[in-house]
């Protein structure tokens, strides 16, 4: 049992609740050694010239780009991709334009989980988010805008959002609670020094979308698909190769591949190994003793920060988990009409020696360029469409390594060089990108653990 003597000034920044789950928690504990810091304490609320979420409104999603905008749910907004495929029809967001998201804001999960903090940059800019979403508009009273990110992102930022969680089910934060949270006012170069890095990292991550962009385009351009869906066709009992779905016989899909097909490789052909490691049991250690460990779902974002560590005697042979840099991934498991099915990445130097979930795919190629250029063919708009056709399962449809290594890929042509160099060039920019955010975030924890020991 755990017991604590609390002050009733406690009540007023816990939002006036008296439950142990509040006054117990990892943010009260945080809350009482930031008062020892020799530096003056303000808010959120003081940082910000608006702190604010939506009104529920209900959504209505067009097929067509041209007659929508782009459209983030909460947990798309901590994704390295942002361009999801969902568009919120153009009069509706009209209606609904202070939820339009700016550069430098900061965000906040406020719903489900919580205290995911993004810093927005330009690549935000023209999406409308989730009512169910904080917005912090900082005003850098006090504390500058990189730094007041960097702080909520930190662990003394993180338990703070969650202490005064409420709800039953789901779980929640409201603006109020955000607003009273503690924040140091430290002292003006390191402040300077904190947000520096922020916005070099928001700046090599806009570059980073752009290169990549320029890569994957090429492929857009050079072969198109149709973006509507054939339903209703009739196929012989011969043609039906993968399965009986609508999905698994594409026909839009068919006229893709055609384009390329005369010039193309199997991915089988090109390949050392392409496999999905076991089932394991998940045995997690302390971070000096084990593999640092990520989930498929944690794959997606974009600021990976290791919370687990696993053990190699839970699994067979260890070297199945662990993933090197340039090797590709692919999402195995989840839904063909939408999420993160099919998903395709590139091991950057944050993942070089990660063990992954058995819910990726990983896919080893003899050549590290051929896999850059399989990458961005891979993130091709028609590429993701072949992807999920690729699914089998009922409930929970998923890709095998067998139908994944079937699949066939344009054979390099005279831009093959440039499109290596772009894609080089995109995960050496996110590499640096998610490098320099992860080091002001440690340097923020290290400033306030050096008076706490």
């Amino acid at each position: 049992m755990r017991t604590s003597v609390i002050n009733c000034k406690s009540f007023f920044g816990a939002g006036l609740r008296i439950d142990p789950d509040v006054h117990l928690s990892e943010g009260s504990i945080i809350r009482n050694e930031l008062k020892h810091l020799p530096y003056e304490l303000s808010t959120v609320g003081e940082n910000a010239s608006d702190v604010f979420y939506g009104n529920i409104f209900s959504r209505i999603y067009v097929k067509k780009p041209e007659y929508g905008v782009p459209y983030l749910a909460a947990s798309d907004t901590v994704l390295a991709n942002l361009e999801t495929g969902k568009y919120l029809s153009k009069k509706q967001a009209a209606k609904l334009s202070y939820l339009m998201l700016k550069k430098d804001w900061i965000l906040v999960t406020c719903s489900g989980t919580l205290g995911n903090v993004t810093y927005t940059n330009k690549d935000f800019e023209n999406h409308i988010a989730t009512h169910d979403l904080i917005r912090i508009i900082p005003n850098s009273n006090k504390v500058n805008k990189g730094t007041l990110f960097a702080f909520l992102a930190s662990k003394y930022g993180y338990y703070q959002i969650t202490q005064s969680q409420f709800g039953g089910v789901v779980k929640h934060i409201n603006t109020d609670l955000t607003k009273n949270i503690i924040v140091p006012v430290f002292q003006e170069d390191f402040q300077i020094e904190i947000d520096d890095l922020i916005q070099e990292s928001a700046r090599l991550r806009e570059e980073a979308t752009n290169t990549l962009n320029e890569a994957v385009s090429y492929f857009d351009n050079l072969y198109k698909i149709s973006p509507t869906f054939t339903k209703n066709f009739a196929l012989s009992l011969k043609s039906l190769g993968l399965g009986f779905a609508a999905y698994n016989n594409n026909l839009e899909v068919d006229n893709f591949i055609s384009q390329y097909k005369d010039k193309s490789f199997q991915l089988k052909d090109k390949t050392t190994k392409i496999f999905a490691p076991p089932l394991f049991k998940h045995i997690y250690l302390n971070k000096d003793n084990g593999y640092p460990f990520m989930t498929g779902s944690e794959l997606t974002q974009f600021n990976l920060r290791y919370y687990r560590w696993l053990s190699p005697r839970g699994v067979k042979d260890i070297n199945d988990y662990v993933v090197k840099k340039g090797t590709l991934l692919l999402y195995k498991s989840g839904t063909t009409d939408g999420g993160i099915l099919g998903n395709v990445f590139i091991a950057d130097k944050k993942l070089d020696g990660c063990c992954l979930s058995d819910h990726v795919i990983r896919i080893n190629f003899e050549d590290v360029e051929l896999a850059y250029w399989t990458f961005a063919f891979l993130k091709s708009k028609g590429a993701v469409k072949m992807l999920l056709r690729l699914a089998t399962g009922t409930m929970i449809p998923f890709i095998t390594p067998d139908r994944l290594s079937e699949i066939f890929i344009p054979s390099p042509d005279e831009n093959y060089k440039q499109i290596v160099s772009l894609v080089d060039k995109f995960i050496d920019l996110q590499s640096k990108s998610k490098q320099l955010e992860e080091e002001a975030i440690i340097k923020v924890e290290q400033e306030i653990e050096k008076w706490n020991n």
